[in-house]
């Protein structure tokens, strides 16, 4: 896809901008990743991490970015004996990955509806 975009759009001043819309449109069909307690689900597959073609899989970033990042390194760390104990039930952490999730859609959508403003600008032009 990316070189398809590269040969179209040429070297032309609006290229980059023109390929960078066009880029987070084509993406946005991909499935979201979703937050949730592994103690709620019953089927394993569900832990899949589809284009990585791997069976479990985790993700977290730096703490100090989103809630959810909190949670799992809380999540690990009492896992690897680091610390005490989660006082959480996982009915309780189901919650917070829901909540997390709602937000995370809510701020997808907004950019979303920011790309297609730009978009609807630069095309009028």
């Amino acid at each position: 896809l990316q070189k398809s975009l590269n040969e179209t759009f040429g070297a032309d001043k609006y290229s980059e901008a023109r390929k960078e819309v066009l880029t987070n449109m084509f993406s946005r069909p991909m499935q979201m990743a979703l937050y949730f307690c592994t103690g709620v689900l019953e089927d394993e597959t569900l832990f899949r991490h589809y284009a990585l073609n791997v069976p479990f899989y985790t993700h977290f970033t730096s703490p100090i970015r989103r809630y959810a990042d909190v949670i799992v390194h809380r999540l690990l760390s009492a896992s690897l004996g680091a610390s005490s104990p989660i006082k959480m039930e996982k009915e309780a952490i189901q919650r917070q990955a829901d909540h997390c999730n709602d937000r995370k859609m809510a701020s997808k959508r907004v950019q979303e509806l920011s790309a297609d403003l730009f978009f609807a600008i630069f095309v009028r032009v």
